[in-house]
């Protein structure tokens, strides 16, 4: 795979580039970002299988060590995005040795190999909203989830503070868009039961939630893999404004189906469900990014994407 011609001067032209987790929702969407900006960009995929030839491709478990070094050594990459891990919001015990293993674990075999190797300019992990804020007095994590994420960020904080390696912590808000493959997800969800007609099973809906547009995120991805002066840093990528989950879904039944009307309370409501809000005023000052696309706008160009993949698919059977 050829890097594509970049349209403006870009620090990542001709760099080597690695991105964990690239087949995944956000993962795609980088990659073709990456591309288009000129990287040469590996890409390391476990589960999904890939799509696209906006990068080459390695399938690689990251809880294997001696596999993450030698796909290290070998690709020298001046960048890393390491997106890979365990996405779930379980609060089941089951949950935990899967996102110990897959998002703790598998993020410091990662950067115990970049900093053993010793060429990587820039390396950048998306944590996540659910990790406890970092003001909270007494933080306790909600989830299986937000521990693993939780004790990936003070490894990264560690492995900054006391070995040098210049890594960046994205905190990640509630991201959404075209090509989320987890159907389950809330806004691809409702978006195919109101495609055909049917009411979406949701829980009472009056949570809180910071939604960024997918686009949004990965250009604040690229742009943590070069801006200075943020290393061992924790950086939120969120729009600094939340919605209920109710009200997302009106908005998206409104734009498919007015006649339609969500079932809330259909299903119970998690435990310990936290509401953080992006503080987007400390991002855009410290790196330059903010959020563009307005929520009405995103998710019409979702439902759109979603309306038009639907067809092909129905054609297609």
């Amino acid at each position: 795979m050829v890097a594509a011609r970049p349209d403006s001067d870009s620090p990542y032209e001709s760099a080597p580039v690695l991105v964990t987790g690239a087949s995944g929702f956000i993962g795609t969407h980088l990659c073709r970002h990456l591309n288009k900006l000129g990287a040469n960009v590996t890409g390391v995929y476990f589960s999904n299988e890939p799509l696209g030839d906006d990068a080459e491709w390695i399938r690689l478990d990251l809880t294997d060590l001696d596999r993450v070094r030698n796909t290290i050594r070998e690709i020298r990459p001046d960048y890393i995005f390491h997106l890979a891990g365990s996405v779930q919001g379980r609060r089941e015990l089951d949950a935990v040795l899967p996102t110990l293993e897959n998002n703790l674990i598998g993020t410091a075999h990662v950067m115990l190999a970049a900093q053993e190797l010793g060429c990587c300019k820039r390396l950048v992990i998306t944590n996540s909203q659910e990790e406890p804020g970092r003001a909270d007095p007494q933080p306790v994590p909600a989830s299986p989830y937000a521990a693993s994420k939780f004790a990936a960020s003070a490894y990264a904080r560690m492995f900054n503070a006391l070995y040098g390696l210049p890594v960046v912590i994205a905190r990640v808000f509630m991201v959404y868009g075209p090509e989320q493959k987890d159907h389950n997800k809330l806004v691809p969800y409702t978006i195919l039961r109101a495609l055909d007609g049917k009411a979406p099973e949701l829980s009472s809906g009056v949570r809180k939630i910071d939604w960024v547009y997918v686009s949004d995120v990965v250009e604040g991805l690229s742009r943590l893999g070069n801006v200075s002066g943020v290393e061992g840093q924790t950086i939120d990528l969120g729009t600094g404004h939340t919605y209920t989950i109710k009200a997302i879904v009106e908005k998206i039944l409104t734009q498919i189906d007015p006649a339609l009307e969500g079932n809330f309370g259909a299903i119970a409501d998690r435990a310990m469900e936290q509401e953080p809000v992006a503080n987007a005023e400390e991002t855009r000052n410290r790196v330059g990014w903010q959020a563009k696309v307005a929520l009405e706008e995103g998710l019409a160009r979702t439902i759109a994407w979603y309306r038009e993949h639907r067809l092909v698919n129905t054609l297609s059977d």
